[in-house]
């Protein structure tokens, strides 16, 4: 099978490394990406590195991760992480519509994707050590850095009421 995701709103952090396992990413024009794990002195370890590094390449893994910059849904679409960009509100739509285009070119599409998972295969032990380096990281933060956390996650929190209450 060939798996679409679709990024309507942000995709900060775990919901972008969720995001990176579909074969195909639509986002809407709106949608933000990047990993702001570092301000708080963690990385995401989940298998971002890996996703990220196989499909645009390390150096660029890296300095999404390091430098916890946001970044657009077009700079995401220019350097090959995001497919298909559709307008804000119509994800759905272009995600339909993608399938309806892909129908007769279904089988090569996926005999595509399933071959890039033999050439680049992330492994159950490399996600593994990831995860234990991970907890490890986060075995060493500081008071300072669940400061941090706990700010962005008010921050978040306080977001989500602004978007209900305009609901």
């Amino acid at each position: 099978m060939v798996t679409i995701g679709l990024a309507q709103g942000d995709a900060l952090g775990g919901g972008f490394e969720s995001l990176l396992s579909f074969n195909v990413i639509i986002a809407e024009r709106d949608a933000k990406f990047g990993f702001p794990e570092n301000i708080f002195g963690l990385f995401p370890g989940m298998g971002a590195y890996s996703l990220v590094a196989r499909r645009v390449g390390a150096a660029f893994a890296e300095e999404m991760m390091l430098s916890g910059r946001i970044y657009t849904a077009e700079e995401m679409k220019d350097v090959g992480l995001v497919h298909i960009l559709a307008e804000p509100g119509q994800g759905i739509a272009e995600a339909r519509d993608y399938i309806q285009r892909s129908k007769r070119r279904h089988t090569g599409s996926r005999s595509i994707y399933q071959i890039g998972r033999e050439v680049n295969p992330i492994t159950l032990t490399e996600l593994d050590r990831i995860v234990q380096v991970w907890a490890d990281a986060c075995l060493q933060l500081r008071d300072r850095d669940l400061k941090v956390m706990h700010r962005l996650v008010s921050a978040q929190d306080r977001l989500q009421g602004t978007r209900q209450a305009a609901e």
